[in-house]
């Protein structure tokens, strides 16, 4: 593709100039408007610069992406809702055997899930796991979070719906889900593998030392702190002390019924601040209270049945009954509402492998499961990331407006020679040049620049040539994330979300993570490279 006119280079290179800083660094003190609105200003600008008509604009936005993303977030929501990611903590947790099995566990888990459910996702629901078991285990935080991070990316790579990216060239490539599986999951495994070794090297020491007996002592977690879980980011369930004044209401007595005595022992024990000594001595204390109480002022009455009731007021077997069929039915309705949650994603991702439309299947599972809910799906769809798929918007008009300009042509006819997949160099050369594109302008708009033309050069040496270009382009796109803090969204949610949590904030820093990211990201891409099948 030819240079554009100069005018139209350079207003091009300018917007998306403003584009690319306002993504990568989003909060910049001269323009802290985010990266949602700093895509949808490189687009204006593109349309006002007159690089783009607002028709080319509105055609540059691919619907097929943005309906795939729509319909898998969706169905993410209400796997949460049905409990799918507090199956994944209890695994992490289920019958551990020390530090090195837990970190081999979470790298495993984090993968498969987000192969399954998206890599952000995973993140999301499961950083606060980690630090729960960490914390419940007396194990310093950091591996783990790594490993988690690291894990997840390199997962995302196995499946067209693991990451945006991969979106993208599933839609563009037209490369069905059942082959860009075979294709990617052998490197897959054996990079989760790989990148679980060098974290048992890295930490080797960390993780063989003995836990401190006074430390594990002073702060104890239960299995039920472990395992239960508020997936708000900003807050996580802890553990309560109960102050003084609590603890004098908890021990006022209250007013006498037929069964308060088992109820103020429940309501002591649920509380969890006394011990049980103390518990038996207040309830031996309340029940001479109540016995006095009632010799003193009042006769012994015969209490005498009427309709299957007592006279005096007290619940009634019959009403107990009741309440307990009560109980099992909405047992039986949330459990069969779950397992018809799974059913539909299972059926989802038959589809997928079976080739129909990537985004109509998503699409239509959602629908599925709004339905099957039966009820008003607001709560649900508040919790989608509208502000993501607007950046996309936004992103897909600033990238169409700066290839309008030539420029990105420019700079690929003077690499292509070189970075021919027919060869072992060359292979090296355009994996070098995803890495450092991926991580200077991001994943997805460096699959956006460098995806047809990446396709095309293959496409002149062999149809098979050109499938397996774009897998490369998707397996070092995705690994490259791992490289350092700011090269992929999810180690971003790992970090802000490990620094948020209330009494295990964890600051995971952008050196220690980059100690870790340079050799873990070139040897699991190297590694990988020849793990790839076109």
């Amino acid at each position: 593709m030819a240079m554009g006119a100069p005018v139209k280079v350079v207003l091009g290179s300018i917007a998306f100039a403003i584009f690319w800083v306002l993504a990568v660094f989003p909060a910049v003190p001269f323009m802290p408007v985010g990266r949602t609105a700093g895509s949808l200003l490189g687009a204006m600008l593109m349309v006002l610069f007159r690089v783009l008509t607002p028709e080319q604009a509105y055609a540059a936005i691919d619907l097929h992406i943005l309906g795939l993303l729509f319909g898998t977030m969706v169905v993410s929501v209400y796997l949460e809702r049905a409990d799918m990611f507090k199956y994944l903590g209890k695994l992490l947790a289920w019958k551990s055997k020390g530090a090195k099995d837990l970190l081999f566990r979470i790298c495993l888990i984090s993968a498969i899930s987000s192969a399954l459910f998206t890599n952000d996702t995973s993140c999301v629901v499961l950083t606060e796991f980690v630090l729960k078991i960490a914390r419940q285990q007396n194990l310093p935080p950091h591996p783990f979070l790594l490993a988690l991070a690291s894990s997840a990316n390199i997962g995302s790579s196995a499946t067209p719906i693991g990451n945006p990216q991969n979106l993208v060239i599933a839609m563009q490539s037209k490369i069905s889900f059942g082959r860009f599986l075979l294709g990617i999951f052998p490197a897959m495994i054996v990079g989760v593998l790989i990148n679980a070794l060098l974290l048992l090297c890295m930490y080797w020491k960390l993780l063989s030392a003995q836990k401190d007996e006074e430390d594990a002592a002073a702060e104890v977690v239960t299995e039920e702190d472990v395992t239960s879980h508020n997936f708000s980011p900003a807050t996580m369930s802890h553990l309560n002390s109960m102050n003084s004044q609590e603890l004098t209401s908890a021990l006022e007595p209250a007013s006498p019924n037929a069964n308060g005595h088992a109820n103020y022992s429940e309501t002591l024990r649920n509380r969890g601040s006394l011990s049980e000594s103390e518990i038996e001595k207040v309830n031996s204390s309340r029940v001479s209270n109540v016995s006095s109480d009632r010799s003193e002022h009042r006769p012994v009455e015969h209490v005498s049945w009427k309709k299957g009731s007592l006279v005096n007021g007290t619940e009634t077997e019959h009403s107990t009954l009741e309440e307990e069929k009560g109980n099992i039915t909405k047992t039986w309705k949330r459990t069969t509402w779950k397992l018809c949650i799974y059913l539909v994603t299972i059926g989802m991702l038959i589809s997928l492998l079976m080739g129909l439309n990537m985004s109509w299947t998503a699409i239509t599972a959602a629908l599925v499961l709004v339905v099957l809910d039966f009820k008003d799906a607001r709560p649900c769809l508040e919790k989608i990331s509208y502000s993501l798929l607007i950046f996309f918007c936004g992103m897909f008009i600033t990238i169409d407006g700066f290839n309008k300009t030539g420029i990105p042509s420019a700079v690929w006819e003077m690499m292509e020679p070189y970075a021919k997949i027919d060869h072992l160099s060359g292979v090296a050369v355009l994996a070098a040049v995803i890495l450092f594109l991926s991580n200077l302008a991001s994943n997805v708009p460096t699959v956006l620049l460098l995806g047809g033309r990446v396709a095309a050069s293959a496409a002149a040496i062999s149809p098979e040539s050109e499938k397996k270009a774009w897998l490369i382009l998707a397996w070092v796109s995705t690994v490259a994330g791992n490289l350092s803090l700011l090269g992929s969204a999810a180690n971003l949610i790992v970090c802000e979300q490990a620094r948020r949590a209330q009494h295990l904030g964890y600051n995971l820093s952008f050196w220690s993570h980059l100690k870790f990211g340079v050799p873990s990201t070139i040897i699991v891409t190297a590694i990988g490279l020849f793990l790839i099948r076109g």
